[in-house]
Order: C-alpha cells, then structure tokens, then sequence
C-alpha cells in the first residue's frame, strides 16, 4: 500500500500543539466576561501547583505566569499532548479598572481574576442648584 506523506502537515500539526492557534492558545486558555462592576477573567491551569502561579500588575498590564515542571522519570513517554514547561500571557486593562483591588482566587485547576471597575468610571449624579428653584438632580 503507497502512503502520501507530507512532512509540512506534520511540522504544522506539531507546531499548533506547542503553540497553540490564535483561536485556541494551548498553554493558557481563558474565559473573559463583565458581570455588573467585576470583570471576570479565568484562566485553565490544570495540573499546575498554586505556589508556581505568578500575578504581576505594571500599569494597566496584568501578567499572569505558570508552570508546568517536566517529568522527573526516566520512563519511556508514549503521548505528550500536554505542555510543559513556563506560560505566561498578558491582559491590557482599560483605565475604566481598578488595579489595585484585583482579587486572585485558584480552585480545581482554574485561576480566577476578578477586577472590579473603578469609582471614578462609574456613573453618577451631579446636583444642579438654581437661585430661582428648588435643586434638581441629573443624571450624568
């Protein structure tokens, strides 16, 4: 029986798994939703221990590192499907959040970031007083 070989597929199909694809990174991927004031953001990281989980804040930057640690055995390796080694990913947070009140929360394999919105960018009432009238309340 011929087989048609091309090595390019394989190099392909090796690299999404090392990588990832933009739809589907391998190493981190992350839910991200608004639920009132709190930004939610979670992150896969099954197998790896919360003491190797590093959440740095710079600016709006939030920079979230794992690690996976490599097998200690000298055991013959049938499948690797799973990535080892050092993740990181970056999140650019908008002005309108408040970094300095972002809560950490790791269960089950899953880190969970909750960043609230800050004061300054939530709506509110600004008074209007007038010499003829009473005062008034607007939205803004």
């Amino acid at each position: 029986m011929l087989m048609r070989t091309d090595p390019f597929r394989e190099l392909d199909r090796l690299t999404q798994q090392a990588f990832g694809t933009l739809a589907r990174p391998s190493a981190m991927p992350m839910d991200a939703w608004r639920d009132g004031d709190v930004f939610h953001v979670e992150f896969d990281l099954p197998g790896v221990s919360q003491d190797s989980i590093d959440i740095d804040v710079e600016r709006n930057v939030v920079t979230v590192k794992a690690e996976r640690p490599d097998r200690a055995s000298d055991a013959e390796l049938l499948a690797a499907e799973r990535p080892r080694g050092v993740f990181s990913r970056q999140l650019v947070l908008g002005d309108n959040l408040d970094t300095e009140r972002i809560e950490a929360d790791y269960d089950a394999g899953v880190l969970t970031l909750k960043i609230p919105v800050a004061e300054q960018a939530k709506p509110r009432k600004i008074e209007i007083s007038s010499r003829n009238e009473g005062q008034q309340a607007i939205t803004a």
